[in-house]
C-alpha cells in the first residue's frame, strides 16, 4: 500500500508570496474573462452622435472593440478598474530589495491611473458613449468620473507618501531601502496633480496612454532585472532564457503600440486590442515564470 504523498510544510511568508504572484496573474485573468463577456452578446448599434448616453456604458454585449482598455465603458468596467488596482497593491507587497523594489513601486503607481483615467475613444467605436470626434478624444459626460478617481489617487498616494515617511522617522523602515519610491513617488504624484489642475485637457487626452507605456516599460525593466541579477547564484538558464523573451517581447509591444495608437482605424482591424492583450499576456507569463522559479524560495522576496 503507497502511503499519502505529504506536502512539505512552508512559512506564513512564504505563502503569502506565492499567492501575490499568483494573484497577479490572476488580474490578467479577470480582465480577459471579463471583457469577453462584453464581447459576447451581440454588438449594440452605434449611438448617434447628438444622443444621450448613460454614465455607466452600454448595457449589453458590446462585440470586439478597437482596444482593451475601450471596455472601461462596458459593463466590463468594474472587473477592469478591479483588476488593476489589486495589482497595484500586490506589486507595492512584492516590492522587495534594491532596483526590483523601485522598479515594482514606481509601476504600482501607474497601474491605478490606467484604472481610473478612461482612455479617449472615437465616435461610433464604443456603441451607447457619444463622442464629438471623428478621431479619438475623451467623452465629456466621463469627465466627473475620471475627476473622482483622480482626486481619490491623490489623497490616497500623499497619504501613503506620509506613512512611508513616518515609518521611515520611527526607524520602521529604513529609508535609504525607501528614497528612490519616495522620490518617484512624490514625483509622480506632483506631475499628476499640477497637469490635473492646469492642464487638465491635456491629462485626459494622453493620461491614459503615459501611464500604460510607463507600466509596461518599467515591467521589461524588471524582467530584465530578473534574467540578470546582482546576486551570488543566479536564475537557472531557462529562467534567463525566460525573462529575457519576456522583456524583448514587451519592448516590442509597447514599440508597436507607440506607433500604431494614432494611425490604428477604430472601424478598422483592432490592432491596438491585438497589442494590449499580448502585453498582458506577457505580464501574467512574468508571474507564472516567477512563481515556479521561487515557490520553494525560503527568501521569496524579488533580490
Amino acid at each position: 500500500m503507497v502511503g499519502a504523498m505529504t506536502v512539505p510544510l512552508s512559512t506564513s511568508l512564504e505563502r503569502t508570496y506565492r499567492y501575490l504572484r499568483i494573484g497577479l496573474a490572476g488580474t490578467v485573468v479577470v480582465i480577459f474573462v471579463a471583457v469577453g463577456l462584453a464581447a459576447a452578446g451581440p454588438t449594440l448599434p452605434e449611438a448617434p452622435l447628438d444622443a444621450p448616453a448613460a454614465s455607466g456604458g452600454a448595457a449589453g454585449g458590446v462585440g470586439w472593440l478597437s482596444s482593451v482598455s475601450d471596455y472601461f465603458y462596458t459593463p466590463a468596467r468594474n472587473a477592469f478598474v478591479g483588476a488593476l488596482i489589486a495589482a497595484a497593491l500586490a506589486l507595492f507587497a512584492l516590492s522587495g530589495r534594491g532596483a526590483e523594489r523601485g522598479l515594482l513601486d514606481a509601476a504600482a503607481l501607474f497601474a491605478p491611473l490606467i484604472a481610473v483615467v478612461p482612455t479617449p475613444v472615437a465616435a461610433g467605436s464604443v456603441p451607447g458613449v457619444v463622442a464629438s470626434c471623428t478621431q479619438r478624444c475623451f467623452p465629456a459626460e466621463y469627465e466627473p468620473d475620471a475627476a473622482n478617481g483622480v482626486g481619490t489617487y491623490l489623497v490616497v498616494g500623499t497619504i501613503t507618501v506620509l506613512v512611508a515617511v513616518l515609518l521611515a522617522a520611527l526607524r520602521q523602515v529604513s529609508l535609504a531601502a525607501i528614497r528612490f519610491s519616495l522620490v518617484v513617488a512624490v514625483v509622480v504624484l506632483v506631475s499628476v496633480g499640477l497637469t490635473w489642475a492646469f492642464a487638465r485637457s491635456t491629462f485626459l487626452e494622453y493620461g491614459h496612454f503615459v501611464a500604460t507605456v510607463a507600466f509596461f516599460a518599467l515591467f521589461a525593466a524588471v524582467a530584465v532585472r530578473s534574467a540578470f541579477p546582482r546576486r551570488t547564484v543566479p536564475p537557472e538558464r531557462v529562467y534567463r532564457v525566460l525573462y529575457t523573451a519576456i522583456a524583448v517581447g514587451l519592448a516590442l509591444v509597447l514599440v508597436a503600440y507607440i506607433l500604431l495608437l494614432a494611425l490604428a482605424d477604430p472601424h478598422g482591424i483592432p490592432v491596438v486590442l491585438i497589442i494590449e492583450t499580448a502585453a498582458l499576456v506577457l505580464f501574467f507569463a512574468f508571474w507564472v515564470v516567477q512563481g515556479v522559479e521561487k515557490w520553494n524560495d525560503p527568501d521569496p522576496t524579488l533580490r
